[in-house]
């Protein structure tokens, strides 16, 4: 026996090797006629194989399997896994191509490339035995052909893309549709079609999930211009664990049925115009990790009681309507990492259980009607974001333990209520990279001690609080800081602008509107150190020259040096700050003179406000194909260039109040098409307004040419589609009849024609205004008699009516001013919502009765006679003190708003358009005790 164990001893190790060489070649070896093939496909591909990680490994030399993106069989050496995920090909894949020889593919990812809109090749449907096909962000669009349907054993099936963002068409399912192209793929359970185009009937769509694909546990059909309502019928597929619907318009209410699957760990709804009341139970589901509502502005609802040891982790609820205070049980979502509720409408405290939360990393609560002090996050050491901002919060920001919040890198407390002096050690925060207390009531001094060298931050916004004293010298060590905004406080004392040579990262500096005096002194000749700048704000600064370093600031795109005392000549060189990106100048209220000319280009400037100066001459006329928002009143301006409509081609905002401009205006200015608001007022034009102006109003929001000379009539030409909100043509010497067509003007909330020669009857024709706010038809020559106003919706909305110094007559009954309910107050004299309009105190000289309980209607003092006795009853009638014009000499320095102020007007540069704030409170005129005027706006 011990022979042959013997010899079986002497094979083994002879067996073990031939084991391991036929094991190692099973495992490494490619077969020939697949290698070829890969070979075959990288060179009809076009790709930059500098670029590539993975196609540049693939190479004659080596072994297939051994290649990048490649995966073989273990035993057999066949091609089952390609994945050449985010190799920038871009073409090169079709119906001949070699990939659909690879017959053992089960999985292939194309994902991430950019085929440039190549449709899909209908040859993938003969790799049959694929079940993990990933062709999302590739660069396919049109049709989805109908032979993916063959690849009867795919799990996973993804054609999503982002074609809003890719810049690529979009791929569609129209025929075949949905339906048919899943009707045989009932191995599914995943599921990725967003951003495909899907035609589908009614209830069509999620019948055919529910029948073809009874597996699925990943839906995600997020903008594929869906509609209608989600179908109960999708409730069957009982395994869904995710269900992402969002970027769709459903526009109908969150079904119920939701909140009944077992499984359910996603839910995505977001922007998908939904409405109604969000179901409790969705927001209990137990094994719910992440929903997203945000986006529905029309969605209600409250929070629930939440169950203990919730599995929620992410939460986004913003840009909804929901509302009422956050429950206690809050704190019991353990294992919550995000919570988003900005832009909705919840309100109360926020709950102390908070505090619990250790697992929080993003919070933001901002834009809602939260108040109460700032609640302690002691025990979420992990939260990285935090933003409590647009809220009512009060108190003081000492009570929070910031000291615990070590990972802290972005905070944001801005626009609320608090006070007191800010936390030293709020400023020491180890990894804070931004922080914002702007918009509150801070007060006290900075002291040096909170600022150390070389800290990370990056963003420090203080603006708009009443802090007080020095600016720390120390501040300006902080290297890290990108933006500073010190502006709208009570810092004071002179500060050396050379110290911001030491911020070399710095981008943006605000510290206007403060009692600083900046000395620039020491940046004359100096200018190469100072860091290169975006935005530079000094307004108010007491500078009373150009700072000399801006001339070598090549990065510059927004300047504001208003509110200083800046005088002389404006250099050429000014306009050259930014090497040509200079986008917004402001150097309003200032004392400057001249121009140096010729103007240079200017292609990036969009804002150019340059009123309150002592300008002279021609209006300058700039070569800028971006400009949009021009402000150039209260100068000494006094003629306008022939051509000036060709420099207003992109012109949004265009002033010329309040200057000495004379002549006939240039019938030019009707070549700025796009023009929203054209102010002219206050100056010396003469003649007729030309017929092309007033066509113009398709497009203009305001117009006003009021206090000039102009005279003839008003021309009929106001176009159908009418946009105007505000016309003034008062105190001018306009004669004739009232425009019947100005009864198009259908938004037309503000109508002056007081002070001039008109001759007509009493309006009735623009009864239909019914945004009609404000209406002074005033010294004018009206005759006959005041018609009542016909209809409940005649306007409604009128709050100042103003017909005196006219020749109407027969009697003035007080119910015809019945129908006039946005003049009527309450009992304890407020207005009623509809009056958010804020109008100054001073009127001119007129005598007003006040018809309780009704608002203002002026007529002139005899007028009290036309009244039938009875009517007088409860009427009180009193002189106001009064303010006339005409009487006073008004200084440089005060400006002019418009006469009733009922918005204010403004750019909201980054989208390009003009904003009316009809909560913009302004006065216009000065008061009696001559205090300056004033404009604010909230």
């Amino acid at each position: 026996m011990t022979k042959p164990v013997f010899l079986w001893l002497l094979w083994v190790p002879f067996i073990l090797i031939l084991t391991s060489m036929n094991t190692q070649l099973s495992w490494s070896k490619c077969l020939e006629d697949q290698q070829s093939l890969l070979l075959q496909l990288r060179s009809s591909l076009d790709v930059n194989l500098l670029k590539s990680r993975k196609l540049s490994t693939w190479n004659q030399t080596s072994d297939c399997c051994e290649w990048r993106g490649v995966q073989c069989n273990d035993s057999t050496g066949q091609v089952i896994g390609l994945d050449l995920c985010g190799e920038s090909i871009k073409g090169g894949i079709d119906n001949s191509s070699s990939l659909f020889s690879l017959h053992f593919l089960q999985s292939l990812n194309l994902a991430n490339n950019s085929f440039n809109n190549a449709q899909i090749p209908s040859e993938f449907g003969k790799l049959s035995g694929l079940i993990y096909l990933n062709l999302s962000n590739a660069g396919f669009s049109g049709q989805v052909p109908m032979e993916i349907s063959q690849l009867t054993k795919l799990e996973t099936l993804d054609l999503s893309s982002n074609s809003e963002y890719s810049g690529f068409s979009t791929t569609k399912l129209e025929n075949p549709t949905l339906g048919m192209l899943i009707q045989n793929l009932s191995n599914i359970r995943e599921l990725r079609l967003d951003g495909v185009i899907i035609t589908a009937n009614g209830s069509e769509l999620w019948k055919a999930l529910a029948f073809s694909v009874p597996r699925l546990q990943v839906l995600s059909l997020s903008n594929c211009n869906l509609s209608g309502n989600i179908d109960s019928s999708l409730e069957k597929l009982q395994s869904l664990s995710e269900i992402i619907l969002a970027q769709n318009n459903f526009a109908t209410a969150v079904p119920d049925f939701l909140a009944n699957f077992s499984c359910l760990t996603v839910l995505k709804l977001s922007s998908c115009k939904l409405t109604g009341t969000v179901p409790q139970g969705i927001l209990q589901a137990p094994t719910l990790r992440t929903l997203d509502l945000s986006y529905n502005g029309l969605l209600k609802g409250t929070l629930p009681e939440f169950p203990v040891n919730g599995s929620l982790q992410n939460l986004i609820l913003s840009y909804t309507n929901l509302s009422g205070r956050l429950p206690n049980s809050i704190g019991n979502l353990k294992q919550l990492n995000k919570i988003e509720l900005q832009n909705a409408s919840f309100s109360g405290l926020i709950p102390l259980s908070m505090a619990g939360l250790e697992q929080l990393v993003h919070l933001d609560f901002s834009n809602n009607n939260f108040s109460g002090p700032i609640p302690s996050f002691s025990e979420a050491k992990n939260l990285t974001y935090l933003d409590l901002s647009k809220n009512m919060l009060s108190g003081t920001a000492q009570s929070t333990n910031w000291g615990s919040l070590t990972n802290l890198v972005s905070l944001d407390l801005s626009n609320n209520f608090l006070h007191g002096s800010i936390p030293s050690r709020l400023l020491t925060l180890p990894s804070l990279q931004k922080l914002q207390l702007n918009q509150n009531e801070f007060s006290g001094k900075l002291e040096a001690a909170s600022f150390r060298p070389y800290w990370v931050l990056g963003t420090l916004d203080l603006s708009h609080n009443n802090l007080e004293g020095p600016v720390p010298k120390s501040l300006f060590g902080m290297t890290g800081l990108k933006i500073l905004k010190l502006s709208s406080n009570n810092f004071s004392g002179s500060l050396k602008l050379n110290l911001i040579q030491q911020l070399k990262n710095l981008s943006t500096l605000d510290l206007s509107y403060n009692k600083l005096v900046i000395d620039a002194n020491d940046s004359i000749g100096n200018f190469s150190s100072f860091p290169q700048l975006s935005t530079l704000k000094l307004a108010a600064c007491e500078l009373y020259f150009l700072p000399d370093f801006l001339r070598n600031q090549s990065r510059l795109e927004v300047l504001d040096l208003s509110a200083n005392q800046i005088q002389g000549t404006l250099p050429k060189w000014i306009w050259a700050i930014g090497d040509g990106g200079l986008s917004y100048l402001n150097l309003s209220c200032n004392n400057f003179v001249d121009l140096e000319l010729p103007l240079p280009d200017t292609p990036a400037l969009s804002v150019l406000d340059i009123h309150l100066n002592n300008f002279r001459g021609e209006v300058p006329s700039l070569s800028s194909k971006t400009a949009t928002y021009l402000d150039y009143s209260s100068n000494a301006f006094t003629s306008i260039h022939s051509d000036i409509g060709s420099f207003l081609s992109y012109a949004l905002y265009f002033s010329l109040s309040r200057n000495n401009i004379s002549g006939v205006i240039p019938m030019a200015l009707c070549n700025a098409t796009v023009l929203q608001v054209l102010d002219l007022s206050r100056n010396n034009l003469i003649g007729a307004i030309p017929d092309c102006v007033l066509k113009m109003t398709s497009t203009l929001g305001v117009l006003n040419l009021g206090e000039n000379l102009l005279n003839g009539t008003i021309p009929d030409a106001f176009p159908e589609d009418c946009s105007l909100s505000t016309i003034d043509f008062g105190k001018n010497m306009l004669r004739g009849q009232l425009p019947r067509s100005l009864a198009n003007c259908k938004k037309l909330e503000v109508l002056n024609l007081g002070r001039n020669q008109l001759r007509d009857t009493f309006p009735l024709w623009w009864m239909d205004l019914s945004n009609l706010r404000v209406l002074v038809l005033r010294d004018n020559e009206l005759y006959g008699s005041i018609a009542c106003v016909s209809s409940n919706t005649s306007w409604s909305t009128l709050q100042i009516i103003d017909l005196a110094s006219n020749h109407f007559n027969g009697e003035l009954k007080a119910q015809c001013f019945l129908k006039f309910t946005a003049l009527m107050t309450r009992a304890n004299n407020e207005q009623f919502p509809i009056s958010e309009l804020q109008f100054p105190k001073q009127v001119e000289n007129l005598a007003i009765a006040i018809l309780l309980p009704f608002g203002i209607i002026g007529y002139t003092s005899s007028d009290e006679e036309s009244l039938a006795p009875e009517e007088r009853i409860g009427h009180q009638l009193f002189e106001i003190d009064s303010y006339d014009e005409e009487d006073n000499d008004e200084t440089e320095d005060k400006q002019d708003y418009g006469r009733f102020c009922v918005f204010c007007t403004k750019l909201d540069v980054e989208r390009k358009r003009v904003i009316h704030n009809p909560r913009c409170t302004c006065h216009d005129l000065p008061s009696i005790s001559s205090s300056p005027s004033t404009s604010s706006s909230k």
